[in-house]
């Protein structure tokens, strides 16, 4: 399987979420959806709220959050593949995240660094 790199850096083909997707497995997607009810405080979350055919996906399956992510809609507004691609990296929305999950930082900085 080909790695999935999501605008922000995270690798969706790493995902949990993806990876039971991906499989049809809908225990696992349970159980994801029982995680983001108890530890993320998403009361509504099911099974097809965590489906997620990845980030950059023309797909329709894609977890909840992907519809109101800023990163996301910059990332397809700029037209670039992630946001390492895009000629104001590491802007603002981005270092916030950053600031989150420093692994998606390290990603991005070495594809960005290739280019």
């Amino acid at each position: 399987m080909e790695t999935m790199i999501a605008y922000c850096g995270l690798v969706c083909t790493d995902c949990p979420g993806y990876i039971a997707t991906q499989a049809n497995d809908t225990v696992k997607l349970e159980q994801l959806a029982e995680q983001a009810r108890v530890e993320y405080h998403v009361p509504n979350a099911t099974v097809i709220s965590v489906m997620c055919d990845g980030c950059l996906s023309d797909s329709s399956r894609k977890c909840s959050y992907c519809s109101e992510c800023a990163i996301r809609a910059c990332g397809i507004e700029h037209g670039v593949a992630n946001c390492a691609y895009c000629p104001d990296y590491a802007c603002e929305k981005l270092t916030g995240f950053f600031g989150m999950v420093p692994g998606a930082r390290s990603i991005l900085d070495g594809i960005h660094v290739t280019l």
